[in-house]
């Protein structure tokens, strides 16, 4: 089955609306053909991030489980969708905002596949929550932790099959709550191993958690930076949030 199926219906459609300036039918199919593979990409990570955030908050370890399954996909599809990149560079050779597609897929083809690797670290956790019978429900401030990550995920691939700047722009203005969101989490966790010294590996599991949902957030960032790239051709990274939401 091809990855991403019938999933989710804001992946079907093309969000590349630009003028194109490298021509040729063959190149128009091909470029069309990277923005289709990575939409897909992305409606089966989504999916993977959905389940294991489910198995974190409801204490789910066959939702856990189920995560791991997509991971041959996740990764043949991510080589598949770099090789054909690479094929459209060495075949057609395109320039300005075509080149600009060719490298917007190959940014948020990897960080599709590096969110994918997080989904299953924290399902992984969740099935090794699972044997202690205190370990769920999880602390309330990484429940909303979780829930917040996984908006901004929702909002970032929207940002990229709408081609929306604006979007975009507000994913990237949003990471600095979740870092925020982070810091309290990790605070409340180190207090639970002083107070419950006992329970340890599963407070450093919640910890290492956290940090993975604080990741996946950074690559949603990530991809909605590759959206203002790809519409506008600025590389926004590094120069802070004032310039990145585009203040004067």
């Amino acid at each position: 089955m091809e990855p991403g199926g019938q999933r989710s219906g804001r992946y079907q459609g093309s969000g590349w609306d630009v003028e194109r300036v490298t021509l040729g039918r063959h190149f128009l199919r091909d470029l069309e053909g990277l923005w289709t593979g990575v939409l897909k990409l992305a409606a089966v990570v989504e999916d993977a991030l959905n389940q294991s955030v489910r198995a974190l908050c409801e204490g789910r370890p066959d939702l856990a489980r189920g995560v791991r399954q997509e991971e041959a996909t996740v990764d043949r599809w991510e080589v598949e969708i770099e090789r054909a990149c690479l094929k459209v560079l060495a075949l057609h050779q395109p320039v300005a905002s075509d080149l600009r597609r060719v490298a917007a897929v190959l940014k948020i083809n990897g960080d599709l596949e590096r969110m994918g690797d997080l989904a299953r670290h924290i399902a992984k956790r969740v099935r090794k929550l699972s044997n202690d019978p205190e370990a769920f429900p999880i602390p309330e401030p990484l429940e909303a932790m979780a829930i917040e990550a996984l908006d901004q995920v929702h909002s970032g691939l929207d940002a990229v099959a709408k081609s929306d700047s604006m979007l975009a722009r507000e994913v990237i203005a949003a990471d600095r709550r979740i870092d925020h969101h982070y810091r309290l989490v990790l605070k409340d966790l180190k207090q639970e191993i002083r107070r419950d010294p006992e329970r340890v590996d599963n407070w450093l599991r919640l910890i290492n958690t956290a940090r993975n949902l604080e990741r996946i957030a950074d690559h949603a960032t990530n991809i909605a930076e590759a959206v203002i790239y790809l519409n506008e051709g600025d590389i926004i990274r590094h120069i802070g949030p004032r310039h990145a939401n585009g203040a004067n």
